[in-house]
This record gives C-alpha cells, sequence and structure tokens, in this order.
C-alpha cells in the first residue's frame, strides 16, 4: 500500500516513564481507484494555504460554469477535467459537491481523529453555510472506521436561488497481511430552488436603464423566471472491495544465534471482489402552470404545472485476479485480469393521458417510450501497473464491452512517469493518454418527461487523447500539454435535446502553473490556453488564468498567517445556457459570458489544531458595478460578500 503521510503527528507520554515522550507512528491517508481498489496518496484536510477558496463557488476550477449559487449546478469549462457523461446525468450538475470512489478517503490515524468545519457569509436573506464533520478512528493497527457529515445550506442572493444540500457517509478499511477491505456508505439528499435566470440581465448590467434612474439594486428583487420550481436529487452509494492475498512469510535471523527475529508476509498473488450498488432519484417541480408552459417550448403530459420524479438504480459486480508487484527481484510490475457485470434499471414517468383528444394546450408526445427499462452489461479487462521504483512508474487499463449496449466498447487508458534528480529536487515528467469507443448512457437516447422527451439512435462516442506533463519543483513549475479528438460527440443542443455530433472535434489544451516566491512574498499563477474546433458544439473559453498574490509570516511563534488577493479571469464565450427541468447545460449563441476579474482579499490562519479565514469576496464587484459576471447566461454570480470559516481538528 502506497499512502501518504498526514500533517500532524502527536507525542504522548509512554507507559514506562511518563516524564519521557513518545513519538506516535504518523497518521496516513489514502484513496482508491476503480475498478480493482489500487491505492493512491491521499492527504488529511488541515491545511491553512487557501482555506478562504473552499468557500467561493466560482473557484471550484479556473473556468467554472455556475448559477451563481455556493452549491448550486455547475459545469468545469477546463475541458481536460471535466468528467464524462454518467449514467444518471442529472448529477453530473451537482458532481462537485458530491462524494463518490474516487474522492474518498481512508484513514489509519493510530489515535481517534475528528475533523469539524463551519462557513458563513452573506446576511440573514442571503447566507451562505456549510458545516463539515469527519470521523476516523481505529478499532486496532489494521482496522479503521469512520463516518462524516456534510451539510450545505445557501439561501442565495437572488430570489428563488436557495439551495439545501446534506450528505452522510460511514466508511472503514481492514488492512491485513492476507485480507484487505475498504468500503463506504454514502447518502445524499440535494434541493436546489430553481429561478430559470433573472428576467432582465440589466439589472446588473445597467441598473439604471431598467430602474427609472435608480442605480442601487435590491438583488431579492431581481424578478426571475420561475418562483415556485425546485430540482431535487436523492440517492444512495455502496462500495465494498476486497482482496485476499496469497504469498509467504519471509523470515529475519539474528546472525549469531540463528533464531528468528520477526518475519514479515509477502503477498504473491491477490483474488479481489468489488461490489457497487447506486440509486439515485431526480424530481423536478414547478408549482406555478403559467411559469411553467412559458419558460418552456413543449409541454406533454401535464398542464398547471409538473411534478415528475426519474428513478435509476445499478448493481455492479466485479471479480479479479492479480500478480502482485514486488515480491521477489523479477516481479517488477503487477498484472490484473477482471470481469464485470452491471444491471441498470431506469424508471420515467408515464403518459396518464387517456382518449382521442389532447386538452387544449397538451402536445402529443413525439416518442413512444417504455416506463421501465433494465440492461445487463458486461466488460473484461486487464490491468498492467508499476507503482514502485524510483526511475519509472506506469498504470494501463484496458477494458472491453462484451454483452448487452456495450458489446464492443473499449476502453483504453494509460500513463508512465519518470522522475530524477535535479538541483537537489525531484524533476518529473509524465506521459499519459487514453483511447475510447464508449456506448451512449440509455437516458440520453430515451428520455420523456413534462416538456422534454427523445428516442435518439446514437452511435458510440469515440475520444482520443494524448498528452505529457512537466513538474520542476525547484523552479514551482508545472506544464501540462495535451490533443484530443472527439468523434460522434454528444452535446445538449440550443433546444435543450441531446444531439450527436457526427464530424471529429480537437481540443488542444496547454496549462502552466508558475509559483514566484521570495522570503514572505508568494505570487501563485495557473494560466489555460485551450481551443476549439467547434465553438458552436464545444464552446470553450480560450484563455484562464487564476492569480494569487500573498505574504505568509507567523506571529508570536503560533499563528501562521497567509494574507492576499487573489483573482479568476476567463476570456469571452459563448457559454452554454442551464436548463432546470433536467439539469443540464446547453448550446447557445445569443449571449457570451465571462471577460471579467473575480477577486478576493482574504486571510488565511492557522493556530496549533484550528485553522480559520475571512473573506470579502468578489469585492471588486462594488468598484465596476456595470461588469457583465454572469458565468451562464441569466444567473449573475454572487456580488460582494464577507465569509469566515473555521476548521479544527481533533486529535485525541
Amino acid at each position: 500500500m502506497n499512502v501518504a503521510v498526514a500533517q500532524f503527528t502527536q507525542e504522548r507520554p509512554s507507559k514506562s516513564a511518563k516524564s519521557k515522550k513518545q513519538r506516535v507512528e504518523p497518521s496516513v491517508a489514502w484513496s482508491v481507484s476503480e475498478p480493482l481498489g489500487l491505492h493512491y496518496p491521499s492527504t488529511i484536510d488541515t491545511i491553512y494555504l487557501d482555506y478562504h477558496r473552499t468557500m467561493v463557488p466560482s473557484l471550484v476550477s479556473d473556468a467554472w460554469l455556475t448559477t451563481g449559487n455556493y452549491g448550486s449546478p455547475g459545469q468545469n469549462q477546463i475541458f481536460f477535467d471535466r468528467p464524462l457523461t454518467s449514467e444518471f446525468f442529472f448529477e453530473d450538475a451537482i458532481e462537485a459537491w458530491m462524494h463518490d470512489t474516487g474522492t474518498m478517503r481512508y484513514y489509519n490515524t493510530r489515535i481517534p481523529m475528528t475533523l469539524l468545519g463551519h462557513s458563513t457569509g452573506g446576511d440573514k436573506y442571503s447566507n451562505l453555510d456549510r458545516t463539515k464533520l469527519e470521523f476516523s478512528g481505529n478499532v486496532n493497527r489494521k482496522t479503521q472506521v469512520g463516518g462524516g457529515i456534510d451539510y450545505i445550506y445557501s439561501k442565495g442572493s437572488y430570489d428563488a436561488q436557495a439551495d439545501k444540500d446534506f450528505t452522510w457517509r460511514l466508511f472503514g478499511s481492514h488492512m491485513g497481511d492476507r485480507y484487505e477491505m475498504q468500503t463506504f456508505f454514502n447518502h445524499y439528499n440535494y434541493t436546489n430552488k430553481e429561478s430559470g435566470g433573472i428576467t432582465d440581465d440589466r439589472y446588473i448590467t445597467d441598473p439604471a436603464e431598467v430602474q427609472g434612474g435608480v442605480t442601487r439594486v435590491d438583488n431579492k428583487s431581481i424578478p426571475t423566471l420561475l418562483n415556485k420550481a425546485q430540482s431535487h436529487l436523492e440517492g444512495s452509494h455502496l462500495w465494498l472491495n476486497q482482496r485476499y492475498k496469497v504469498g509467504f512469510y519471509r523470515y529475519r535471523r539474528d546472525s549469531i544465534t540463528d533464531t528468528i527475529i520477526d518475519r514479515t508476509y509477502v503477498p504473491v498473488t491477490s483474488f479481489i471482489w468489488t461490489l457497487d450498488f447506486k440509486h439515485g432519484k431526480h424530481q423536478f417541480v414547478n408549482g406555478d402552470g403559467y411559469e411553467d408552459t412559458t419558460l418552456f417550448d413543449h409541454t406533454y403530459l401535464k398542464l398547471g404545472g409538473t411534478d415528475e420524479a426519474t428513478r435509476y438504480w445499478r448493481l455492479r459486480n466485479t471479480v479479479g485476479v492479480s500478480m502482485l508487484e514486488g515480491f521477489n527481484k523479477y516481479a517488477k510490475f503487477g498484472f490484473a485480469a477482471y470481469a464485470t457485470h452491471e444491471v441498470r434499471r431506469y424508471t420515467q414517468v408515464t403518459d396518464s393521458i387517456t382518449g382521442t383528444e389532447l386538452p387544449q394546450g397538451l402536445e402529443p408526445l413525439p416518442v413512444t417510450v417504455p416506463q421501465s427499462q433494465t440492461q445487463n452489461l458486461m466488460w473484461l479487462g486487464g490491468q498492467l501497473t508499476k507503482q514502485q521504483g524510483s526511475l519509472l512508474r506506469y498504470n494501463a487499463t484496458a477494458q472491453f464491452g462484451v454483452l448487452g449496449d456495450v458489446a464492443g466498447e473499449v476502453d483504453v487508458t494509460g500513463d508512465v512517469t519518470t522522475r530524477f534528480k535535479m538541483l537537489g529536487d525531484t524533476v518529473s515528467i509524465k506521459g499519459y493518454g487514453y483511447f475510447k469507443n464508449l456506448a451512449v448512457p440509455y437516458l440520453l437516447k430515451r428520455y420523456i418527461s413534462n416538456h422534454f422527451a427523445w428516442d435518439n439512435s446514437f452511435a458510440k462516442t469515440k475520444r482520443v487523447r494524448v498528452g505529457g506533463e512537466l513538474d520542476i519543483p525547484f523552479t514551482w513549475s508545472n506544464i501540462n500539454v495535451g490533443y484530443e479528438t472527439l468523434t460522434d460527440y454528444i452535446y445538449w443542443n440550443a433546444d435543450g435535446l441531446p444531439a450527436q455530433h457526427s464530424g471529429a472535434i480537437h481540443v488542444l489544451s496547454a496549462r502552466w502553473h508558475q509559483g514566484l516566491h521570495f522570503k514572505a512574498f508568494n505570487w501563485d499563477n495557473s494560466v489555460t490556453l485551450q481551443t476549439s474546433s467547434n465553438e458552436q458544439v464545444l464552446p470553450l473559453p480560450k484563455f484562464a488564468v487564476y492569480s494569487n498574490l500573498y505574504a505568509t509570516f507567523v506571529i508570536a511563534h503560533v499563528l501562521h498567517v497567509q494574507m492576499g488577493v487573489d483573482c479568476n479571469y476567463y476570456t469571452k464565450y459563448y457559454a452554454p445556457v442551464y436548463n432546470p427541468a433536467t439539469m443540464t447545460f446547453c448550446e447557445q449563441q445569443e449571449m457570451k459570458c465571462g471577460g471579467f476579474p473575480l477577486m478576493n482579499l482574504y486571510a488565511n490562519f492557522k493556530m496549533k489544531q484550528a485553522r480559520f479565514f475571512v473573506a470579502w469576496t468578489h469585492f471588486n464587484q462594488k468598484i465596476h458595478s456595470g461588469d457583465a459576471y454572469f458565468a451562464t447566461p441569466h444567473y449573475p454570480l454572487n456580488p460582494a460578500r464577507l465569509q469566515v470559516g473555521v476548521s479544527v481538528n481533533f486529535v485525541n
């Protein structure tokens, strides 16, 4: 297991002599990857640098498309960081606020650990609150259990914008010589008021014109297109990875007496089983019948408002066998073969209209979609890894669909990294790439609702990506350049429907992270250049930058301080528009977004086991009140506000 050392260690008196102190073994944390549960280093969330960023919704990435509120729907506009469309596409809009297999952390803390944090901002009409709690404790040196909650409640700066997101989870692990296990259960409940956007952008860009000469705007009084609508997402995720390792003992003997001093178990082969169960429900409700039929172009099932739900569950089982790396000097890599079987079931709304004539105002459904659909899917795959060694490491996974709608799928992903010493530090060069020929998720092909319905015969989508990354620690530099070709790409068109582009789209991306440091003064920069060969189907900001200028110092040898100003900016482009009924971002060619700086004044602090921050976010909004600070059309970002937060790690 390859894990990272946590940022804190504790000292406690020994049993033999309380006057002497004994250092407790450092805590460690790790995450796992699909499909076989390989370990990767992770960290315990106690860093105070840039702590304020966690409470600014626009800083999820250097170009984050958002409807404005904290915890609200969003999409990453740095294309190489955008995840693939999931089989339940409604969840994609809140992916940044959810916990999943790749983001779950497992700990071995030796002594119990509790992380408790709370952040807030705004006034009583627009307050933003987030409370996080995470606990982990060891039953013994091999077994750990834990749990956590994450509660976001934000009223929003504008009307009909509030959201509430409550997630709780349980997790545990056992790292034995022969038996190894990691598991978590995560439940989420997400409610987002849907405003449909403001009715007139001039309330932001030119308030005097729309308010008869009055320049001051009460943000909560700006009219919105929807006032009684909301989206609700609820679901659970159970993940269990087990591995039984077969091997031998390696003994260490005393050179004089030839007696055994200790023994170490050396695994050679492991047998793996991963259980993955997930279910979800999306519900869209609009209690205003007039607004419901005015905002949406079509109404098929019900007049007087909408109340509809789409449900899904999946059960995935993966079994595999692997030869482990490093059990002798000739085992320079690990190899695994596996098979995955998955059952998916979708349940959609039904057409309850009977009779030969439709009620006035309803349109006939353009397609016929079954209420329920079950898919049986199967893949075969292999994995080649080298996670040890200072010179060369690599990871390659190949997976092939053999049953059901995924028959003919190909997914080959890999990377290789080399490291070498230079000027007393370690420079790394990484190459990465993938080839994917993937089936389109069922709901993108067949879907029915009150305002949208489709029945598509989409071909598999093809994606080829190659790239390289250079990391030079002693110059604080990181450069990442990649190129991707997408064929038969699926996107959401201007009518709010999924569509397939028949040609190829080419995306070139270059990212440069550069830090400049002199004594207490620091200047960190992240610059992204990206191009899309078809900006209507795949619009992207060509240039995005995040710049952070700050000073760090210590007061009275105990209070660590980071004080500075940061700025996020990306160029104008035809940003996708948000569709509240499907929680998707759709193509449009009427309004460009971007071209504004979002700046924050902040101070982050850490004292012993506590960290806290004070930030005046988007403070430049008061300076340039006419700026069109929209990340997506008709959804302005939060105006200037004061935010504070505190987080304490209790190590008992």
